[in-house]
């Protein structure tokens, strides 16, 4: 029995280079979510699952389009740098300039990613299942979002990535023309990614983080960084050259997929 009323998935003999795309009526959102979902071709079973989250102003399309992920994966793959994975690449809900990947008054952005998105891919491509592991990541927004999903869901997720993530929720008026007001949070972790990992401390799954050195957003991860050293919290953390753009995370995912493919392969 279908998790959603309706679902429409694309038909393979109009897809390419190994891309799909679904729409799902979600009850999270109070409407229909997409999803771009890269499957590696073959016969495979229980591949694990890298939910991809994109940053403010984009939608689930923006990954593939904007850095070719999709063929980067499959030369990965083809290398044999990688074990083959699912990367499914959600829209945020496309409120306003970004959700910023939280509960909403009418819509529960955080849960259509750790519910929906997870129970979509799993129902709809066959490659996946209830025993694949998952994994979550994103840029800007959608590593602020993927940081906190991850590590708030622990349960669910076996590792965590952000790429030149917003780390607190007053950082999204760097990016967006809504007043901040809207973004109001009842629980405090909520706000912060700090906040998120100081409240699940004794549950969190391996997780990482990097910046450019020259992106708006360094001083924040720096900082988020200091802080975790300071409380003996054990992560991942990179500085690289490259600013806030698509440059820099084109060439970045692969650490976030190399991070991903040494759990998985433990």
């Amino acid at each position: 029995m279908s998790n959603f009323k309706t679902t429409e998935i694309s038909d393979p003999r109009f897809e390419s280079n190994n891309l799909r795309h679904i729409t799902v009526k979600s009850k999270q959102l109070t409407n229909r979510g997409d999803i771009t979902v890269y499957v590696p071709p073959g016969e495979h079973k229980d591949l694990p699952i890298v939910i991809l989250m994109h940053g403010v102003y984009g939608s689930h399309w923006i990954w593939s389009q904007k850095t070719g992920i999709h063929l980067k994966m499959q030369s990965w793959i083809d290398n044999g740098e990688i074990k083959p994975m699912i990367i499914a690449m959600p829209s945020d809900g496309l409120w306003g300039d970004g959700s910023a990947y939280l509960p909403h008054k009418q819509s529960n952005f955080e849960k259509w990613i750790a519910q929906d998105v997870v129970d979509a891919t799993i129902e709809l491509i066959p490659q996946a299942s209830k025993l694949s592991k998952l994994f979550i990541a994103g840029l800007s927004m959608g590593g602020f979002g993927a940081l906190r999903i991850g590590i708030k869901y622990h349960e669910k997720f076996s590792g965590v990535s952000g790429l030149s993530s917003i780390t607190v929720l007053n950082e999204m008026k760097l990016f967006v023309e809504e007043d901040l007001s809207c973004y109001d949070q009842a629980d405090a972790e909520n706000n912060s990614v700090l906040e998120t990992i100081k409240k699940y401390k004794n549950n969190l799954p391996p997780f990482r983080f990097d910046c450019g050195s020259d992106d708006l957003l360094i001083e924040g991860n720096r900082l988020l960084h200091k802080q975790l050293q300071q409380l003996n919290i054990q992560h991942i953390y990179k500085e690289h050259s490259g600013k806030h753009e698509w440059t820099y995370w084109e060439i970045h995912i692969k650490e976030t997929i190399q991070f991903f493919n040494s759990i998985f392969i433990k």
